[in-house]
């Protein structure tokens, strides 16, 4: 068994439905691929047992939320298998800087000194970047080599085989990488990137965290408590 796959069995509701995917022509060399850089002796991000930590905090059955991202961190420390999320201990980064003064500003909520989200993941928001890896310091690095196809599937199944899931698509890459998802059993909500470019045009302020919320109780499900817990104490 290769690293790759080793790496989803940490995922078992996943894994099943996944693993298919491992024998088809695009994962074979997406795994050439990323041995080869590894036998170069390129630093990737982030370490392989997190490739599929986004499956592993939130099982297919919990999905509630989808939040989109498009490329790990490419810094060291940064990237733990969560799109948009970092290490205790490392600097909140711009993209999450808004989102907490969006979360301050819909909801009411304190923002925290860390960049840590994992208390979302287990509570059902999965964290999904298109690209699970990248390079020391090259942003993009592994872009077109098979991962977004990988990740395609991931949002298939949850459009199909899950009930009231809200999409927040922030940024024309993640509603392109979702325009597929039926939007009469599920929410879908588009807004801006939160980077600095493009925060400004329409992210702050597009009350996405409350409407997603509204949308699950209206349904009968359990809104999410997006108040990230200030202490973090799980060890990575």
């Amino acid at each position: 068994m290769g690293e790759v796959e080793m790496a989803l069995d940490k995922a078992p509701s996943w894994q099943p439905l996944l693993a298919p995917e491992f024998d088809k022509p695009y994962m074979q060399q997406l795994k050439a691929f990323l041995q080869q850089r590894k036998a170069q002796q390129v630093t990737i991000y982030p370490h392989s047992s997190n490739w599929f930590h986004a499956l592993e905090a939130t099982p297919l059955d919990s999905v509630r939320v989808v939040i989109l991202g498009q490329d790990p961190y490419h810094q060291p420390g940064q990237a733990h298998g969560l799109c948009f999320s970092v290490k205790p201990g490392i600097k909140v980064p711009p993209s999450l800087v808004n989102i907490y003064k969006e979360l301050q500003a819909d909801l009411g909520t304190t923002p925290v000194s860390h960049g840590y989200l994992e208390s979302w993941a287990n509570q059902g928001v999965l964290l999904l970047n298109a690209v699970l890896t990248v390079e020391d310091s090259s942003a993009n690095a592994h872009q077109g080599k098979g991962w977004e196809q990988f990740t395609d599937r991931v949002i298939h199944l949850v459009n199909e085989r899950c009930e009231h899931v809200v999409f927040m698509l922030w940024g024309s890459y993640a509603q392109k990488k979702a325009a597929f998802v039926d939007q009469s059993k599920h929410l879908v909500l588009k807004a801006p990137h939160p980077s600095p470019l493009s925060a400004h045009r329409g992210f702050l302020g597009c009350k996405h965290f409350s409407q997603a919320n509204a949308w699950l109780e209206n349904r009968g499900c359990a809104p999410v408590d997006w108040q990230l817990p200030e202490q973090v104490v799980k060890a990575l």
